[in-house]
């Protein structure tokens, strides 16, 4: 039993935003109803007049009068004259100045675009469609297959893409373009393109149409085949991959007021430019065009394959209205439930999740981790943090046994986690947990939210690195919480009922330096609450696997929700990372 590979995108509040897996990809990126691009007015040339204008004419002079004629003068003695200077030859003919060289397609180009759109007021974008196309079922959007022999830079690059045809949820046309020797020429849609199968979908085709988005191929295991690494479909949301690695978590371009009263506002990619490649490269640049009712965005991505794929990525926005939450490297994944389950779900796999958790590195330089939770309510938890260092989605399961889904494969779900460049300042790294009850949704929201609002006519740039891993981040050096596990405290034989506000925690941590300690070098676990009471904490070295456990009962004594913090201690200095958790009875 697994997941459909469509993926159901849950907005917060008032909007409920589908997403569904994209005909042409094996396991798609989720999306939304993305917002269509405008058609930009084309650019003129005064037209040449059909026959070349008459010269002018000059009307001849009038005959003067007639006059009487002098006598003839004496001639003068004559002088020796002296030769002439001869003339100098004429210059050559100015040479004709030369037309100055377009510039080469850059970020620049984009952030003007994305100025001048922010200028004017939001135009929300408009498509007909055929109706075969705008109708065409989950099924028959699946059939619309991208022939690969039809890929862009097919047999010249590493590097291949392939298109998204409109249509099911993708109903907004997105304009893309190659930059080739620093020109960009767009990509005028063929239906030639693709397969229809059976749908009959392309006989209803007669005019023009754009495309939905695109994947980027790359020989990343081998030469023989080029893998799927990304792809770029509704919305403002792409998913990556690195070698080993199976889609799981998204990332977005940007998110807008998430889990705010007033409902989410979805931000949409207009435009792209795709920039040739080598043939050798191993890097491609992408450039991209944001629009949405209150900010527009400029945003160059360099994507770096490999086993630890990586995109640098840098944002110019610029903001037609104040915003309440803007939300910077947003990322966007699925939790049901883990081994802390807060609901029982009837269900034969130990665990199903994308993610189970979220990992910061804190400007401090603390290493901070929080298990993911689906609960009855939704939660919004905010970190505050001054230039943070890191921060992630992370799936640190990978043992198959955990999750017992050979389809799904969720234990080789990748990480995605977000280095950020230059100073941030202040802020919040913003945690959204929505309940759910498949997994069919993406429940989970993590982004970076500046203390300043942005305010109408402001703008903002960032940049960053998105990592998609299997691991840990590098710099990462202390123990980890690798499991957790909640139960009643109550001791059998005792008589006492069991009660959700009296529970036992169970946390177990492992690498770093933990596998080197004997069971009796002194670990000192320390607990700190903000509600009720915490009792019989310790830590014990378990006999396998260089495994530490520390356990704790709580009562909350009808506090809630309950905010726990626990780290193993040596010394009186960590050596593990602080494990967060927000108890709810």
């Amino acid at each position: 039993m697994s997941r459909r590979p469509s993926r159901l995108l849950v907005a917060l509040v008032s909007t409920l935003l589908l997403a569904a897996a994209p005909a042409a990809a094996d396991d798609p990126a989720p999306a939304e109803p993305a917002q269509a691009a405008p058609t930009s007015p084309a650019a003129t040339t005064p037209a040449a007049p059909a026959t070349p204008p008459a010269p002018a004419t000059t009307p001849p002079a009038a005959k003067p009068p007639a006059q009487k004629k002098a006598p003839p003068a004496k001639p003068a003695p004559s002088k020796p004259s002296k030769p002439k200077a001869a003339k100098p030859p004429a210059p050559p003919p100015a040479a004709a100045t030369p037309a100055p060289a377009p510039e080469p397609f850059a970020l620049d180009k984009v952030v003007v675009l994305a100025r001048d759109l922010a200028a004017r007021p939001y135009a929300a974008p408009t498509i007909d469609l055929p109706k075969e196309v705008a109708g065409a079922s989950y099924d028959d959007y699946r059939k619309l297959r991208f022939r690969r022999d039809r890929a862009v830079w097919a047999g010249k690059s590493r590097f291949e893409i392939q298109l998204f045809h409109l249509g099911f949820l993708f109903k907004t046309p997105v304009k893309i373009s190659v930059v080739d020797h620093g020109q960009a020429a767009p990509l005028t849609f063929d239906k030639g393109m693709f397969n229809y199968g059976d749908t009959g979908i392309d006989k209803s085709i007669t005019g023009p149409l754009d495309y939905a988005g695109f994947r980027i191929h790359y020989d990343l295991n081998g030469p023989e085949y080029k893998d799927e690494i990304i792809v770029f479909l509704g919305a403002s949301y792409f998913r990556f991959l690195g070698r080993e690695q199976r889609y799981g978590l998204s990332a977005r371009g940007l998110a807008v007021d998430t889990a705010e009263p007033r409902g989410e506002e979805f931000p949409f990619f207009r435009q792209f430019w795709l920039v040739t490649p080598e043939p050798q490269s191993t890097e491609l640049t992408v450039y991209a065009l944001l629009d949405s009712q209150r900010v527009t965005g400029a945003y160059r991505f360099v994507i770096h394959p490999g086993s630890d794929t990586r995109i640098e990525v840098t944002a110019r926005l610029f903001f037609r209205a104040a915003i309440t939450k803007i939300g910077i490297a947003p990322l966007t994944s699925m939790h049901l439930y883990g081994e802390n389950r807060a609901r029982m779900f009837d269900d034969h796999r130990p665990e199903v999740h994308d993610s189970d958790g979220v990992l910061i590195h804190s400007g401090s330089g603390a290493w901070l981790w929080r298990p993911l939770v689906n609960g009855r309510d939704l939660r919004v938890s905010a970190f505050s943090e001054v230039n943070p260092k890191g921060f992630g989605l992370m799936q640190r399961d990978r043992n198959f046994a955990h999750y017992e889904d050979t389809e799904a494969e969720y234990h080789r779900r990748p990480s995605y986690w977000v280095e950020p460049v230059g100073a941030w300042g202040e802020g919040a790294i913003d945690l959204v947990e929505i309940p759910s009850n498949e997994e069919i949704h993406d429940n989970i929201v993590l982004f970076w939210v500046p203390r300043e609002h942005p305010k109408a006519g402001g703008e903002l740039s960032v940049s960053y690195v998105l990592h998609t891993i299997l691991g840990e981040p590098l710099e990462h050096r202390l123990g980890r919480a690798i499991e957790t596990r909640i139960g009643s405290s109550v001791v059998p034989g005792t008589g006492e009922k069991p009660s959700p506000s009296k529970r036992l925690f169970v946390i177990e941590f492992e690498g770093g330096e933990l596998p080197l300690l004997g069971a009796k070098v002194p670990v000192i676990p320390e607990v700190v609450a903000s509600a009720g009471k915490v009792s019989e904490a310790h830590a014990v070295r378990l006999p396998e696997g260089g495994r530490w456990r520390a356990t704790f009962r709580l009562d909350t004594h009808g506090a809630s929700p309950v905010e726990l913090m626990v780290r193993l201690l040596l010394d009186g200095a960590p050596i593990t990372e602080t494990w967060l958790y927000r108890y709810t009875p």
